[in-house]
């Protein structure tokens, strides 16, 4: 434990405190001053559009029925509701899980569960690198489903492709084993171990799932010894070049597995997210010292450069730009090397949903997860192929990415980071297009983006057209600083946006973007909350972040407040309805609450919207010091819950979660 990390009660809470610090130096060029002229401008909006300004807009700040902070009423539209039709569960926090009435909530799979054939029970007393290898992995986070056979539509068979986000030493090794965290290197590499993905096949049999054992689709990916490939204009690269790896091609492993996506061709795409933190050392003469300073280089969140020279910048100097990509994995093929595509960008990136243009072209969005950081797209140069899923082998590797710019107007224009265009050049030390994804925040930061209050999970409708923007929330911005998308200083409650894309062209240079709802206790005026007055006690929730759209077209939101859940909202976080048509667009309804200290993660349902699966991340560690009753810092020994097993011999384990209605119908009604 490092000195900085001893003033936290758990790694979780450090990990958060890092999470907090800004790398972004031109936080200054934000809109600014921007709300009152995006109302003054409504009339050239609805000219330039050629339809209803209000139609499309709603009333600022809240398109559809709406309450301000101040209490007043706002005006909403009158075409039909999202339909949403459970039974809401109440606010809360306590050491199990809760789901709406009439639907039962199952653990399919835990941390240490047999993942490949042949891998041993898992045993928290004996734990090893060998059997973590085979086992399923920590803090689970995206979850997508692949149905079964490839290219049929089959709800009750498929593959589930599993991320590993990272790891809490405390709740994984009691403390005769840690010996003062993280301590041996033998524990380090369970923790990396653990680290990266998991496919697993699954089937559904007379009304339950279970996992379909000796599978030939089962795979553990990870951060300690799966080989990947580097493709796309970062691929032999000057900067990606190391030791182990003097061509450029080839690396070991992914970090930070937070969301992702599926492709139309059934691939499955990880996003590296926080890799920062992984990596030690001193930036003093380092020839990447403004390049990594900008990314948080290093985060020192983890010991793993004590043992693994890689992750050591003194030693290994430019491994760490070899790691903030999506990585390409093939589930349908267990021997195929993943594939890190690098013409994506490189940043923290939290996911990588895709939609197929109207144009056959493919478009994938991602939010670069840190305070004051960007949105972006990346839409492909050719066209998807349906029928045959190997012409698409290397779509990713060719198109343009772009950096969404926000203007006051309730427009957005997306900039193409292209090397010879926008200052893009070698005055500014981009010599090539690889240099431009190697540093896609500077270079987004050169051509003008918005700096935003923390992008998370972005999913394109495919029954709208719209994209819904997750973001979840900026303490550190400033009331000089905040503009029409991020109108809230001190904004400890995140909001989500909606992008209207133009006749429903993802690959347009232009959108339109309202805010759908602004998070918060709308009860509480100076919280500045904007929900439909619809929305219950206990529908409203802080700090929006992964999303989901169902089979229905409609959005489900998951909330990480991170621990500090009880100043945010004093609840648990859990997955949320959230209408976003006619009179209930902007009324949230509670489905699902973790158990204390734990993450909702990773909604995902199948085709057929019968079947949620959730992953419930870091059970009983985020912020248990404010949890009544137990108020004190959460470890192996002395957990705040024991979620799911219960047992007083097992800690609590990160656990996917299925969900299925009593009757058999679809989820949300």
């Amino acid at each position: 434990m490092t000195e900085d990390e001893s003033r936290f009660s758990s790694h979780a809470e450090y990990l958060d405190a890092l999470e907090d610090i800004p790398s972004n130096p031109d936080i200054e060029d934000t809109l600014g001053d921007v709300i009152q002229r995006r109302l003054n401008r409504r009339t050239a909006l609805k000219q330039m559009l050629g339809i209803s300004a209000l139609g499309v807009l709603g009333a600022y700040p809240l398109a559809g029925s709406a309450r301000t902070g101040a209490g007043r009423p706002q005006t909403i539209s009158d075409s039909s509701t999202d339909g949403f039709r459970f039974a809401e569960i109440e606010h809360g926090v306590d050491q199990t899980h809760h789901v709406s009435p009439g639907h039962s909530a199952d653990i399919l799979i835990r941390w240490g569960d047999p993942v490949t054939p042949g891998a041993p029970e898992f045993d928290p007393y004996r734990q090893s690198t060998a059997a973590q290898l085979q086992q399923f992995g920590y803090n689970n986070d995206f979850v997508g489903y692949i149905p079964l056979p490839y290219g049929s539509n089959n709800p009750a068979h498929g593959l589930l492709c599993i991320n590993h986000e990272y790891t809490d030493a405390e709740m994984m090794f009691p403390a005769s084993a840690e010996k003062g965290k993280p301590g041996r290197p033998d524990l380090v590499e369970i923790e990396m171990a653990c680290n990266g993905g998991s496919i697993i096949e699954i089937k559904r049999t007379a009304g339950e799932w279970g996992l379909v054992k000796n599978s030939r689709y089962a795979r553990r990916i990870n951060a300690l010894d799966t080989e990947m490939r580097i493709s796309g204009p970062a691929a032999g690269h000057r900067r990606m070049k190391t030791t182990a790896d003097p061509d450029g091609q080839r690396v070991i492993g992914t970090l930070n597995n937070c969301a992702g996506g599926i492709t139309p061709w059934g691939t499955y795409l990880m996003a590296e997210e926080n890799f920062n933190k992984y990596f030690l050392g001193s930036l003093r003469g380092h020839p990447e010292k403004d390049s990594f300073t900008r990314y948080g280089i290093p985060g020192s969140g983890f010991a793993w450069g004590r043992y693994h020279p890689r992750f050591d910048i003194r030693r290994e100097p430019l491994e760490a730009n070899r790691f903030g990509w999506i990585v390409e994995v093939d589930p349908l093929d267990p021997g195929s090397t993943p594939v890190k595509r690098t013409a994506l960008g490189r940043f923290k990136h939290e996911g990588a949903a895709t939609i197929v243009n109207n144009d056959g072209r493919l478009v994938v969005y991602s939010g670069d997860d840190q305070r004051f950081e960007f949105l972006y797209k990346f839409v492909s140069r050719d066209k998807v192929n349906i029928n045959e899923r190997g012409a698409n082998r290397d779509l990713l590797d060719h198109g343009t990415l772009y950096a969404a710019r926000f203007a006051d107007d309730g427009t957005l224009r997306w900039l193409p980071l292209l090397h010879g265009q926008g200052g893009l050049d070698e005055t500014h030390g981009f010599r090539d297009q690889g240099d431009v994804v190697i540093e896609a925040r500077r270079a987004a930061s050169l051509l003008g983006a918005t700096p935003m209050d923390r992008p998370e999970d972005v999913e394109p409708s495919p029954s709208n057209g719209r994209v819904y923007v997750m973001l979840t929330n900026n303490a550190e911005r400033q009331a000089e600083n905040t503009d029409a998308v991020n109108p809230r200083a001190d904004n400890i409650w995140g909001q989500v946006v909606e992008l209207i894309t133009p006749g429903g062209d993802h690959a347009a240079d232009t959108a339109h973007w309202e805010l759908l709802i602004k998070a918060g206790d709308p009860s509480k005026p100076d919280v500045g909350a904007s929900w439909n007055p619809a929305t219950s006690v206990n529908g409203w929730f802080a700090c929006p972040d992964n999303c989901a759209i169902d089979p229905d077209g409609r959005l489900w939101v998951c909330s990480d407040q991170g621990s500090k859940w009880k100043h945010r909202s004093g609840t648990a976080d859990g997955i949320w309805a959230l209408q976003t048509e006619g009179q209930g667009r902007g009324t949230g309804r509670m489905f699902f609450r973790v158990p204390v200290g734990a993450e909702m993660c990773g909604p995902c349902f199948t085709p057929d919207g019968k079947t949620l699966f959730l992953a419930v991340q870091h059970p009983g560690t985020a912020g248990t010091r404010h949890f009544p009753g137990f108020e004190r810092k959460s470890s192996f020994d002395d957990p705040a819950t024991r979620w799911p097993d219960f047992d007083p011999e097992t800690p609590p384990r990160p656990s996917v979660v299925v969900i299925t209605r009593d009757d058999g119908g679809k989820i949300g009604g």
